[in-house]
């Protein structure tokens, strides 16, 4: 009985990491579409999304189940309340990837973002699809090193919306308002993506460990 149990337990967490693999695609197929201004890759992307909110309900329903059914205490309630946070974390990071899409979608046949700044929001993109991809592995072997890691990128996230910030409010900016409101939201977006990323590394830390990380 208990180690069904604890199979129920391992197979919630392997189907975080499938979910975060998800969102992991839609982070990097959404960034290429705003780069390239390609309306079909940012349809994929806003299409792909209602697997993600599969996926959600999901786990949810396995979660919901394990509580209802197994009345679990301690750490295996430590666990699976960790594990409907995550995905609802998870989530959103898709539903931000679906708004950076949406964003390249409103510009074709134009690109979103100016060539000045692009340096900048490419940066902010590969952060934001590292600590992704890197929360994915906390995820499968919860590694609190690994977690506590993140943060640093977290930081290096906002060092960049903070040169975006000085680039928009440049006197050099020449691109008028429609380009600033783009490049502000989508800087957002990315920060945003980090964040949760970084708050799914803590859950991962709290299952492990039963302590909240303090960011130093």
């Amino acid at each position: 009985m208990r180690e069904a149990f604890q199979d129920q337990l391992d197979g919630i967490f392997l189907d975080l990491g499938a979910m975060c693999a998800q969102v992991e695609v839609a982070v990097r197929e959404a960034t290429s579409a705003l780069m390239t201004g390609d309306s079909r890759t940012a349809e994929a992307v806003i299409s792909a999304d209602a697997g993600i909110d599969a996926m959600r309900e999901r786990i949810e329903e396995s979660a919901f189940s394990l509580l209802s059914l197994q009345q679990p205490v301690a750490g295996d309630l430590r666990v699976i309340v960790s594990a409907l946070r995550m995905v609802g974390e998870l989530e959103r990071m898709g539903d931000l990837s679906v708004h950076v899409a949406k964003v390249a979608r409103m510009r074709v046949p134009y690109v979103a973002v100016p060539e000045e700044v692009r340096p900048t929001l490419q940066a902010m993109a590969s952060t934001a699809e590292d600590m992704v991809r890197r929360v994915k592995a906390v995820i499968g072997s919860r590694d609190v090193e690994a977690a506590a890691a993140l943060n640093r990128d977290d930081d290096e996230m906002d060092r960049l919306r903070r040169i975006s910030f000085a680039q928009l409010l440049s006197d050099d900016w020449t691109y008028g308002v429609e380009p600033a409101v783009d490049v502000a939201l989508l800087g957002r977006y990315y920060e945003r993506i980090a964040d949760h990323a970084v708050s799914i590394a803590n859950r991962v830390v709290y299952v492990v460990t039963g302590e909240v990380p303090v960011k130093s």
